[in-house]
């Protein structure tokens, strides 16, 4: 007797991953995939690595696309959420993952780069959600990309960076007590030090932000994937409003 094969967990999910072409992002598009759901990626500029990743879907059986969306633009966020729901449907997952920092003593920081910040970090992710629920049916997830430094930051340069993440991690709260009764849920996932371009474990910024981890390692873009998948589930309906860290302990 053959044994039943098992059922992906997001199989027949659409799930929409904004600044999905790199890093944290790339990482989250291709669980996803895996996990059996199509994946639609935005990015800003590189058409290349978007691709790629679009490919590595592909491979996996399911439905891939990217769409060229600037995350700090919100007629570009909106264009792109309409071609997804356009293609496949319907939004079932969100993951609003695109964002930035701009590490410097913030009395250095200009008005154009707090700016920028914001509206990347924070109007990115407002637009993002209030344009995705318009085609998010009941029991769909939304899921946004904080940071530990949300909660508690203890490296110098990144006072402006932690108020749009502080920002993000009160929305989700917020969001999931408008939202519940779709039975949709709305989750932050807080990212330490994660080894990327944005954030690599070799650079300048990085001996601080390893001191402060327990387990004295940057983490993989993989571990975050893993508990952004968990959230995305349906193992996980139960779960809203919170704010899940996966920071090797940082702010233990």
């Amino acid at each position: 007797m053959k044994t039943a094969e098992r059922k992906l967990p997001l199989a027949n999910k659409v799930a929409l991953v904004t600044g999905g072409s790199r890093g944290i992002g790339a990482a989250i598009a291709r669980r996803l995939a895996a996990e059996g759901a199509d994946v639609v990626v935005t990015y800003a500029r590189d058409a290349k690595s978007a691709a790629d990743v679009v490919e590595a879907i592909e491979k996996l059986g399911v439905k891939s696309l990217a769409i060229q969306a600037d995350g700090g633009k919100p007629e570009a966020i909106r264009a792109a959420i309409s071609k997804t729901a356009e293609t496949f449907g319907r939004i079932d997952i969100l993951v609003n993952n695109a964002g930035t920092a701009i590490p410097k003593p913030f009395e250095q920081a200009t008005l154009d780069e707090l700016d920028h910040i914001l509206n990347l970090n924070v109007r990115g992710v407002f637009v993002a959600t209030q344009e995705a629920l318009k085609h998010m049916p009941e029991g769909g997830r939304i899921i946004s990309i904080g940071s530990c430094v949300g909660e508690r930051t203890m490296t110098p340069g990144l006072a402006a960076y932690s108020a749009t993440k502080g920002a993000v991690k009160m929305f989700a709260q917020g969001l999931a007590r408008e939202v519940g009764d779709r039975r949709i849920t709305v989750n932050n996932v807080q990212p330490g030090p994660i080894d990327t371009d944005l954030n690599p474990a070799s650079g300048d910024w990085a001996a601080p932000q390893l001191a402060n981890t327990c387990l004295k390692r940057y983490g993989h873009v993989d571990e975050v994937a893993a508990l952004v998948a968990f959230v995305a589930s349906p193992e996980s309906s139960y779960i809203t409003g919170a704010n899940l860290t996966v920071d090797g302990g940082t702010n233990a």
